[in-house]
């Protein structure tokens, strides 16, 4: 799949994947001090059952943490792929892991 594109879109606040040139998967977030508070993830219904959901989530996630900060994964999705891909735990400080019981 190299007609994907992962790109940060700060005036929508919001991470995106695009393919072929649209917006098929985003991650909508606030950017609060040291932290990017993820608030709903979705994938458009004509690219659901690709993956892209956790294609967005690893490289948003990634983004976060090149950028130094932690992530607050208010988000269901994004909790649930942290939940699932430990490697990102270190991204969610202590005293927010157990509220999205991670």
């Amino acid at each position: 799949m190299d007609d994907l594109m992962f790109s940060d879109n700060p005036d929508e606040h919001r991470f995106e994947l695009r393919k072929g040139g649209v917006v098929a998967a985003y991650s909508q977030y606030n950017l609060l001090k040291g932290a990017v508070l993820f608030t709903h993830t979705e994938v458009l219904p004509q690219f659901e059952g690709q993956g892209l959901g956790s294609k967005l989530a690893k490289s948003a996630l990634g983004d976060v943490r090149a950028r130094g900060l932690k992530a607050i994964p208010v988000c269901t999705f994004m909790a649930g792929y942290i939940r699932k891909h430990a490697e990102y735990l270190d991204l969610v400080a202590e005293e927010h892991q157990r509220a999205f019981k991670l």
